[in-house]
Formats: C-alpha cells, sequence, structure tokens
C-alpha cells in the first residue's frame, strides 16, 4: 500500500496538465494509468490525418505553451511531440498498466482507497490519498448504438476511434454513422482512398473553416457571444450558401452558444461539404431501422448494400464502472454533476478533469483550477 496526497486516473493530456500544476506546488501525487504509455487515445487510437482543429494558442497545456513561431495548426504528431516534451519538461512519470478495480471513500479515515491491478505482473495494488482526480477523459469507451441485425451484419463494423485511414476501403461501399467532426472527416478520407463513401446526417449542425473559427475565439474575448455568433454563420452562410438541398440544416442557436449551453462542437469542414456537393460523398437523411446481412434499411424505406459502417456515434466515460463512491462529483452517465463552470469540483477531495467538452483549452483551465484548489485546501489545514 502507498499512500500519496493526490491519486490520478488517467495519463491523457488532463492527467498530465494536473500533474504538471501539482509539481509546481510540491504537492505528492501518483498517476495511475492502465495503456502502456501517456496520451494513448492520441498515439494508438486517432485517424492517421487527424489535425487539431484549433489554433495552437488554444491547444497548450499549463506553464507551457506552444511558440509563436511554430505552426498555427497542429497535426498529431506534432501534438504528441509537444506532449512528451512536456513530460520530459516536468520530469512526469505515471505508473503505466495500471487498471483501476476500484475506488471509494474511507468516511473513518477521510482518504480515498484506489485499489489497482498491475497488468504486467498480474498483482494488486493499493493506493491510498487525500484527493482523487478523475482524468480518464470523455472519450474512454466508444459508444455503438443498438441497431436491429447489427450483430447480423455480413461486412465489418467498427467505431471511428479503431479507424485509422480509408487504404483498404478502396472500391467498396461505406456507410459512416454520425456527423461531427470525426464522422465528416472519416467520410472525406474514405473518399480520398476511393471508397464510396456515404454519411448519416440527422441532427442539424454548423459548418465552418477552421479560420472562421479561429476569428470567433478571438473575437469572443471582447465581445459577446451572440454578436460573434451572428458574424461567424454570416461568414459561413456566404462561403457554404443553402446546404438544405443536401440534407445538411443550420441549428436555430449560434455556434459558441451552443458548445456552452450543450458542449457540441461545430463541425470543422477539411473538403467534406465540397464533395457532398459534388455528389462524391452521399448524405443519407434518416437512422437505420434495421440491417439483413449487408442490406441496411433507414427510416424512409431506402435501402442500400453496404461493405463496411464506421459508427462515429460519440462515446462515454466509464468512470462510473470502478468509482463506487462516483456520487460526490458525476452523475449516472460519468459526466461532472455541477454546472460549469464549477464541473471540476465535487465533495470528499474528488474532482474531475477534462469532463467540460470543452478541448484542450478545458483541460488547461481545469487542471489550474483543480490544482490551486487542492493548493488552497493544504494550506488551510497547515
Amino acid at each position: 500500500m502507498q499512500e500519496f496526497t493526490v491519486v490520478i486516473v488517467g495519463a491523457g493530456p488532463s492527467g498530465l496538465a494536473i500533474s504538471a500544476c501539482l509539481t509546481q506546488n510540491s504537492i505528492s501525487h501518483i498517476i495511475l494509468e492502465k495503456e502502456d504509455c501517456c496520451a494513448s487515445l492520441w498515439r494508438k487510437n486517432a485517424y492517421d490525418r487527424l489535425n487539431l482543429h484549433l489554433a495552437s494558442e488554444f491547444c497548450s497545456l499549463p506553464l507551457m505553451p506552444h511558440p509563436p513561431s511554430g505552426p498555427t495548426y497542429l497535426s498529431k504528431d506534432q501534438f504528441l511531440q509537444y506532449i512528451d516534451k512536456y513530460v520530459e519538461h516536468f520530469n512526469i512519470k505515471p505508473c503505466y498498466c495500471r487498471m483501476v478495480e476500484s475506488a471509494e471513500y474511507d468516511e473513518v479515515g477521510n482518504k480515498w482507497r484506489v485499489q489497482t491491478k498491475n497488468t504486467q505482473d498480474d498483482t494488486l495494488e493499493v493506493y491510498v490519498s487525500n484527493y482523487l482526480v478523475i482524468a480518464t477523459g470523455e472519450n474512454s469507451e466508444g459508444y455503438i448504438p443498438n441497431v436491429p441485425g447489427l450483430g447480423n451484419f455480413e461486412g465489418e463494423v467498427m467505431h471511428s476511434k479503431y479507424y485509422k485511414s480509408g487504404s483498404k476501403y478502396e472500391s467498396k461501399n461505406v456507410l459512416v454513422v454520425g456527423c461531427g467532426n470525426s464522422g465528416m472527416e472519416i467520410a472525406y478520407d474514405l473518399h480520398n482512398w476511393g471508397a464510396s463513401a456515404s454519411i448519416v446526417i440527422r441532427n442539424p449542425l454548423h459548418v465552418f473553416t477552421r479560420e472562421m473559427i479561429h476569428q470567433g475565439m478571438r473575437m469572443v474575448k471582447y465581445l459577446p457571444v451572440h454578436i460573434v455568433d451572428t458574424y461567424i454563420t454570416l461568414l459561413a452562410k456566404l462561403k457554404y450558401g443553402d446546404l438544405s438541398k443536401y440534407g445538411i440544416y443550420r441549428p436555430k442557436e449560434g455556434p459558441l452558444h451552443l458548445k456552452n449551453i450543450t458542449g457540441k462542437s461545430a463541425v470543422i469542414d477539411v473538403g467534406t461539404i465540397g464533395k457532398i456537393k459534388e455528389g462524391a460523398i452521399k448524405v443519407v437523411p434518416s437512422n437505420i431501422t434495421r440491417i439483413e446481412k449487408k442490406k441496411i434499411v433507414f427510416e424512409n424505406n431506402v435501402e442500400r448494400e453496404f461493405d463496411a459502417i464506421v459508427f462515429a456515434t460519440g462515446y462515454k466515460s466509464i468512470a462510473n464502472g470502478w468509482l463506487k463512491d462516483y456520487k460526490y462529483a458525476l452523475n449516472d452517465k460519468g459526466m461532472p454533476k455541477n454546472a460549469f463552470p464549477k464541473h471540476w469540483k465535487g465533495d470528499r477531495g474528488l474532482y474531475c478533469g477534462g469532463l467540460a467538452r470543452r478541448g484542450l483549452w478545458g483541460v488547461k483551465v481545469d487542471a489550474e483550477s483543480i490544482a490551486q484548489d487542492i493548493n488552497q485546501n493544504l494550506n488551510l489545514h497547515d
């Protein structure tokens, strides 16, 4: 059994950022990570063509901004190089291959007790701490909806988490389910590799170039959200025109307002919209009703055959599975029970970082807030 002031679960950007902030305050802590590396989602489960959609000024972790001379938009590899430099600079040493099996609050000792399995040598380990930080991220487990007949589909089925590139789908019919950034970009990648790509777009969505979003995020520092929303939506209308004839409808609410209240991001167009307009990527404007062998039947009774389905249908938190006393910070879906901006703070020394649905900028703000709060608590009890 080992004891620390803080136990952090997860060595993604959020866990690393919190570790750096705690180190700055000389607070003893440990990071427990189930994989064999840090930022595993970026290293192992990100498609090849991934680039950060937001400018680098909005994608840095605490205490180490990206240099102004660097690229405005980072590739996946460039961001991982940054992560590796960050780990080295702050001498962060996560304990890898530690699968957390349970974490519960000891009411008698007023401590958190975390039990893990060391998957390298198949042993159990126990960690005790005053504070526990959930940093397992929003994207811990891919969500695939329960579609009738999916289990009998004769083609390939995968979640976007495991999609790498469209190189093996040349001349194949592939359906992408989900029209967020991942779904749109995967459809574009499939087309570029010679696949016949279709995408299910059922919900209204905003579409912008990344330059429009960059401009909006800079403007919102000085202007009200509704004014910025009106301006960048006008730019998008001038750029893309009326997309309803292609099965794409804009929401009534503005994009930044929607991001604030729902956490849902606008789509950053990488070229998909142009291909949809050309008819090179087909839009399916309804849900799947059922699947029969390779045939997919949609709500409007349209039937088509596909060789593969990629579900870009989002993720779910799995923290509630191992965190026995999640009620102190999370709701039943494993997301913060407290509303933004106090979402990161729970009771009994339980915190959650990187669950604000505000990207890397939200990760940075959460880490700074959590470390500052722990530091203040410790100083009060000195």
